[in-house]
């Protein structure tokens, strides 16, 4: 079990630190506002457009609980947490367009805290290949970040 957690818990980690290694692909925004307020913003900015929130994930929560069993040597985030979401709309015309684009759904939009620099949250989302319908959900994924960065 607590095999499973570590390596749980390694590729939160890795997930996590994704966007600073991904470059191109991850979208970020950065924002002021308190962390509860951008984060209740993402929700806020989806549901607003009509679509339900299918998970929040703690993912800061978790990698806080799980420190000590995997001997972390720093704390990564004062908080972290991703929001993911469908749309039976957006989905089947990409999925149209390409059928293998299955693989982009759910749309995951994250938000988090460095511990080292408190009071400077970032926003973002993993952008789709550019083409097409992939379009029309990185325009709408970017509208989304904005909106929660802005506190909307």
């Amino acid at each position: 079990m607590k095999t499973l957690l570590a390596a749980t818990t390694m590729a939160a980690f890795l997930l996590a630190n994704a966007a600073h290694a991904a470059g191109d692909d991850v979208k970020t925004v950065e924002s002021d506002a308190a962390f509860a307020d951008v984060a209740s913003g993402i929700e806020n900015a989806i549901v607003n457009r009509g679509f339900k929130v299918d998970y929040h994930g703690l993912i800061g929560d978790m990698l806080k609980r799980t420190a000590t069993d995997v001997d972390a040597g720093k704390a990564l985030y004062k908080d972290a947490e991703f929001f993911t979401f469908c749309s039976a709309v957006v989905s089947r015309k990409v999925m149209e367009g390409e059928i293998g684009d299955i693989a982009y759904c759910p749309y995951v939009v994250f938000a988090y805290e460095p511990a080292e620099t408190p009071g400077k949250v970032t926003v973002g989302f993993r952008m789709l290949p550019a083409g097409g319908e992939r379009d029309a959900v990185n325009t709408l994924l970017s509208d989304i970040i904005k909106d929660a960065a802005d506190g909307m």
